[in-house]
């Protein structure tokens, strides 16, 4: 029997990339899954695709406290109580700091740390009851600040930091609370990432068709919750880069900005 079975699973964020492919994976291991995303219609296309399946699917912005506490509170009207939370709803960035309006921090902090502490706020105490967990789907940027992603960094450093005051808050709750680092995947986030007026790029510099795949990372994360690890950080760049920076940190400041710099110009 799947340990996911008959468990109420939140996920924001879950109309695209990593969200839609915890979905697509807990589906079928009997999970009852419930979601959140901006996008009204494809919030109605997930609902249209599980129309016979157990998935509670609503329009919300995890910046809005009162839309993440309308969600959460409809989940558990709906299920009954809440075993996982999973906040993975974000948004990136990719601009110089000194460029940049200052509202692109503003927003970015909004939906990557506030959404998840609105999204908790509101689902621990039936966590609690249940002895369930409280996932963070943070990144490699949350252990290492990337040029042209301060406000990105900054958010993931913010969500690391508030998990790991919450987990220690919770150490003798058998609540579980996780950061999954899941390094460069293939998902739309690089194209709704915001420039430096705060609108959305629209385009990827990656090619994303060599990156690891949204269903495996989606795989890697269910497997980490179920043995209630404490972090998760993916792929082999993702694991030197966080040593790196611990042990050398000096060398760590040159390799990134050799990384992201071309001639001495930022290449975004």
């Amino acid at each position: 029997m799947s340990f996911f079975k008959d468990k109420v699973v939140v996920i924001t964020g879950g109309s695209d990339g990593i969200g839609k492919a915890l979905i697509e994976a807990l589906i079928p291991q009997g999970a009852k899954v419930a979601t959140c995303g901006r996008n009204h219609d494809k919030i109605y296309k997930l609902q249209v695709e599980y129309a016979n399946v157990l998935l509670h699917a609503v329009a919300c912005d995890v910046s809005n406290e009162f839309e993440c506490r309308r969600f959460i509170e409809s989940t558990i009207e709906t299920f009954g109580s809440i075993d996982i939370l999973i906040n993975n709803a974000g948004i990136s960035m990719r601009a110089l700091f000194l460029d940049s309006v200052t509202e692109v921090t503003r927003k970015v902090m909004e939906i990557n740390f506030l959404g998840a502490v609105y999204c908790t706020k509101y689902a621990l105490p039936s966590i609690l009851e249940r002895k369930g967990s409280v996932v963070g789907i943070s990144s490699i940027a949350g252990y290492r600040g990337l040029p042209g992603r301060s406000a990105y960094s900054a958010s993931k450093f913010a969500l690391q930091g508030w998990l790991e005051s919450i987990r220690t808050e919770l150490l003798h709750s058998g609540v579980h609370v996780m950061w999954a680092c899941p390094g460069f995947v293939a998902s739309n986030i690089r194209h709704a990432a915001l420039d430096d007026k705060g609108q959305a790029l629209g385009a990827s510099v990656l090619n994303e068709g060599k990156l690891m795949t949204a269903e495996e990372c989606a795989r890697h994360i269910l497997r980490a919750i179920e043995k209630r690890k404490r972090t998760l950080v993916l792929t082999f760049q993702g694991k030197v880069t966080v040593l790196l920076n611990k042990i050398f940190p000096s060398l760590a400041d040159r390799l990134t900005y050799n990384h992201y710099y071309k001639n001495g110009e930022f290449v975004k």
